[in-house]
């Protein structure tokens, strides 16, 4: 298959994925690039893997590998101002910052500033991995007396202490009980 076709191919998943935000079954496969045969389909599903596209998850689900991915164009300051020139050197696949989750992750919208010295803020969208265990310093989504909220998760001499990034909030200690919803692996910001 050529490289070209293989490009091709990948503009119209990019667009299938966009719209319904998951890659197409086999039979999607047929329809999306008209094939008479899942065999076919196969074929390209196939040389996409091997093109590090897409992947085949645990359960046989075929997964965006490479095809969700952002131009990085290279360093910003945040102090001083510095040359500007283009310094393409790279992409940002964004699947790479959740593909060795296991699959069971969501995400959460943040309402309030008890996190912002963390950088999350109100409006921002967290992602959460409910399989990962809570080490002392995780940011940590936990349902805490019946209420969610986020914060940086502390086992001290067998109590556990969830603890804001923002001085004008209280360190919480459950009264009657704590889940742990998981623990945030990323977060979003939408400026616009």
């Amino acid at each position: 298959m050529s490289r070209i076709y293989i490009q091709e191919a990948v503009v119209k998943l990019r667009k299938f994925y966009r719209l319904e935000k998951r890659l197409p079954s086999y039979a999607e496969f047929c329809d999306l690039f008209h094939f008479s045969s899942k065999g076919s389909a196969q074929y390209l599903v196939n040389q996409l893997i091997t093109a590090g596209i897409i992947e085949k998850g645990d359960k046989g689900k075929l997964l965006p590998k490479k095809l969700i991915h952002i131009p990085h164009l290279g360093t910003i300051k945040a102090g001083y101002p510095m040359p500007a020139f283009e310094q393409r050197d790279d992409s940002i696949d964004v699947y790479q910052y959740i593909h060795d989750t296991t699959g069971d992750i969501y995400f959460l919208t943040v309402s309030g500033d008890s996190m912002i010295d963390a950088l999350i803020g109100d409006g921002d969208k967290i992602i959460v991995d409910p399989n990962r265990q809570a080490r002392n310093g995780d940011i940590v989504a936990a349902i805490v007396d019946n209420e969610w909220t986020v914060k940086y998760f502390y086992r001290r001499s067998g109590r556990v202490e969830l603890v804001p990034a923002n001085k004008r909030y209280p360190i919480i200690h459950p009264r009657e009980s704590l889940e742990i919803g998981g623990v945030v692996i990323s977060v979003i910001r939408k400026y616009h």
